[in-house]
């Protein structure tokens, strides 16, 4: 709500390059992981582009997760030292005890904050006098780490290298077709594919601008698009439903992206929708529409050129046009793919087959055009807003409270969110209501607030579609969307 204040792309290379010296100062080399748990702010974007400068690996971490999360991503990437904003001072101290240093900007996303307790670095101590000095290019070397929600427990540690996020950076921008003369505005948080592969590379790319805000904000929209004439933008249903009701002004946007064509909402906002797909693993987008012919309704687009897909049946038989199946997309890993997840080489065979093909987990079918439909996930994943979440993770949880003999958690239909969290549960006990505010209480202890279960429902049996496999579909059927 502050003053805005603004970067050239001189002045970006410049702040970033003296903050990767000033790493490097503190015994950061080329390699080492940092944690950047920040708010979209200028220290992220400075950071992120300070460990490419100097050849570090800049972890960006969800700053809704608790302090197991931290713990963990600090402890699977072997962190050194973390960067962020006075609000998460203590829980990355408290929850990363094994960090070399702690930096700690002077605000909170642009909002004044006090000191914290924990003993820390200011950010502006970071900048060195000098800028680093540039080093010869290696697109092999690592970039940068964002954790996704997996089918497992705990979240997987997605793999970027420099090639990777030139390329998302490039392919980002010509399927957009931006210009230098283009502008967007960034309100999906920096530390998702989203944003940062999606938004920020391609700006850079194409030298436009981005306006970077802490997060959305429905009520000044129309008034940022207006101000800084805003030409492009990448929404989530969940932005659009929020400014579904308020005049739409003469403004100067060209395109939006959303995750399929809906023609009632370029009808609605003057503007040209496009679908498109894509996942962390894919850098940008393996499916999208043409700027000048969006395509049908509802349909993410076709295979953007750079890929190759397959839709299968379970049993590996491709798809026909109009059946649906499991989206595999192929690549080169490292370049137009990700490299790997990170010290997980269970999830790696499991993902990739022998002939290099992605398993994304998506249920698409085809039509004979050769657009693109969503259908569900294979994988039993959430999609929370604009959060993927793993139903596994929430099981856990619920388990290791010993009030539950069987668990399932499934997906409720969401008018803003798309979906949320529900747990039925076997209970161990009676079942009681003391019971049910215990296990709520371990997820939000446990949880990031966005995988926490909007209600807990008992129940003596769970629907079988086999003997070991919970019917989840009859499960999803008994909740009744949320309408408001």
């Amino acid at each position: 709500e502050g003053a805005s204040r603004q970067w050239s792309y001189k002045r970006v290379s410049e702040d970033a390059r003296r903050i990767a010296l000033g790493l490097s100062d503190r015994g950061v080399k080329p390699g080492d992981f940092v944690i950047l748990h920040l708010e979209n702010s200028p220290e992220f974007v400075l950071a992120w582009f300070a460990c490419a400068y100097l050849g570090a690996v800049a972890v960006s971490t969800n700053t809704r997760s608790v302090a197991r999360d931290l713990t963990y991503f600090a402890e699977h990437t072997d962190a050194v030292c973390a960067i962020t904003q006075p609000q998460f001072a203590e829980l990355i101290a408290s929850a990363c005890p094994d960090l070399a240093w702690l930096a700690v900007t002077d605000n909170d996303a642009g909002k004044p904050a006090g000191n914290p307790s924990a003993e820390a670095v200011p950010f502006d101590d970071l900048f060195a006098d000098e800028p680093i000095a540039l080093r010869s290019p290696d697109h092999t070397v690592d970039l940068s780490v964002q954790f996704t929600s997996g089918t497992t427990s705990r979240p997987k540690a997605v793999l970027w290298t420099h090639a990777n996020g030139l390329w998302a950076a490039k392919i980002g921008a010509a399927h957009l077709r931006l210009r230098a003369d283009d502008r967007t505005l960034i309100f999906m948080p920096l530390f998702h594919t989203n944003a940062q592969g999606w938004s920020m590379l391609p700006t850079v790319w194409s030298g436009g601008t981005f306006v970077l805000q802490p997060k959305f904000s429905a009520s000044r929209f129309w008034d940022l698009s207006l101000k800084y004439a805003l030409t492009w933008l990448s929404i989530i249903p969940f932005a659009s439903k929020a400014i579904l009701n308020q005049p739409v002004p003469d403004h100067s946007y060209r395109v939006w992206g959303l995750g399929a064509q809906a023609e009632s909402l370029a009808k609605h906002f003057k503007v040209t929708v496009l679908g498109w797909w894509g996942m962390t693993e894919t850098l940008t987008q393996g499916i999208i529409s043409d700027c000048d012919h969006p395509g049908p309704n509802g349909s993410m687009g076709r295979v953007a050129p750079e890929y190759d897909i397959e839709i299968r049946h379970e049993e590996g038989r491709l798809a026909q046009p109009g059946e649906r199946g499991v989206l595999h997309i192929r690549g080169v890993r490292g370049v137009t793919l990700f490299k790997e997840y990170y010290r997980n080489f269970e999830a790696n065979e499991q993902a990739f087959d022998d002939n290099g093909w992605f398993n994304t987990g998506d249920i698409v079918r085809i039509d004979e055009a050769g657009y693109l439909y969503f259908s569900d996930r294979d994988k039993d994943m959430l999609k929370v807003g604009a959060e993927n979440v793993a139903a596994s993770e929430i099981e856990v949880v619920i388990m290791q409270t010993g009030l539950a003999s069987e668990c399932a958690v499934v997906a409720q239909k969401h008018y803003m969110l798309d979906e949320v969290p529900v747990a039925f549960v076997i209970p161990s006990g009676a079942g009681t209501e003391q019971d049910r505010d215990a296990i709520l209480g371990r997820c939000r202890s446990d949880l990031a607030d966005f995988k926490v279960p909007r209600d807990v429902l008992f129940v003596d049996e769970l629907p079988r579609s086999t003997l070991e496999k919970v019917a989840k579909a009859e499960l999803r059927a008994r909740l009744a969307p949320i309408e408001s």
